[in-house]
């Protein structure tokens, strides 16, 4: 990740809105290394302190970081709260989003002509042994299935061929799928693929991407059952819109972002951002580092060329 990462583009998105050092005071810590513990705390889940915590316990992490006890300390929990309340007020995540979008495309990944439209819910604590003695109000309550779920819905975009990350909208749970899905379209697909939640949404679809065919799944009824076609044309549809799965996985089990760690759904809006574009990074790692190794064997051989020559 430290060498997939679009560092030098990400910093000077910040750039405008990170303090200057001024005086003889102490220096500000630099964008990049903020960044970097930025990282690290959507990747593995951490909180302020627990973030200072394992920098101090890991050395893995420091070298990521780029930080030596022996001559500095690990920024403390306050530096680190500081920086993430920058990034919310500023809405820099979405901006990171978009750039690590940018990146990719210019390095040939481009959003293809599917779109694979798909929902998954974020829990809240929903005790109200609190301060306040209330649940978050930005969060509400859904029935899926026999089961009650509180927090917040993520709605994402994904191209069908890449899996990459082109769409976010970030709502409380109680709001159904298909309220959303102009949304998570980019105007130019060729198809839109989704679950049985999106049936009947032809018109909007229609709306928003004039060109795109509905490949939703069809939705059986209590006495409307799905004839054998219906159910053969939604297993096909399936093995494309289970790609959006893969996305999910890597948020909840490799992230381990199952609960919202902030009160408020603008603040965790802001972390689902970030957290989407570090995940099109984990997508498209292989690819680009594939094209890192042709790079350097290419720049590589010229050298040695060129050391041959004598020039």
């Amino acid at each position: 990740m430290n060498q997939i990462i679009p560092w030098q583009e990400m910093g000077e998105a910040v750039k405008p809105y990170y303090p200057a050092p001024k005086g003889a005071g102490r220096r500000p810590v630099g964008i990049e290394r903020m960044l970097r513990i930025q990282f690290l705390q959507h990747w593995f889940e951490l909180s302020d302190p627990g973030v200072e915590e394992a920098l101090y316990d890991s050395r893995a992490m420091r070298q990521f970081v780029g930080i030596d006890l022996g001559k500095e300390p690990v920024p403390d929990e306050s530096t680190i709260l500081q920086f993430r309340h920058l990034m919310e007020r500023h809405n820099l995540g979405d901006e990171l989003f978009r750039l690590v979008n940018v990146y990719l495309a210019e390095n040939g990944m481009a959003i293809n002509r599917g779109t694979i439209v798909d929902a998954t819910i974020i829990s809240a604590p929903s005790s109200k042994k609190n301060k306040a003695k209330a649940r978050d109000p930005d969060m509400h309550q859904v029935r899926k299935g026999n089961q009650w779920y509180f927090g917040m819905k993520t709605h994402i975009g994904v191209d069908s061929k890449t899996k990459l990350i082109h769409s976010i909208v970030v709502t409380p749970a109680n709001c159904h799928d298909s309220q959303v899905l102009g949304d998570l379209l980019y105007r130019e697909e060729t198809r839109v693929w989704g679950d049985s939640g999106y049936a009947g949404q032809k018109e909007v679809i229609r709306e928003t991407s004039p060109n795109a065919k509905d490949f939703t799944q069809k939705k059986a009824y209590r006495n409307r059952p799905l004839s054998e076609q219906d159910e053969s044309a939604n297993r096909y549809k399936s093995k494309v819109r289970a790609r959006v799965e893969h996305i999910f996985g890597v948020m909840k089990r490799q992230f381990g972002y199952n609960k919202v760690r902030y009160r408020g759904l603008d603040k965790n809006a802001h972390s689902v951002f970030t957290k989407c574009a570090l995940i099109n990074l984990v997508i498209a790692k292989r690819p680009l580092m594939a094209a890192l190794v042709g790079y350097l064997r290419l720049e590589f051989g010229k050298g040695r060329q060129c050391q041959s020559r004598d020039c």
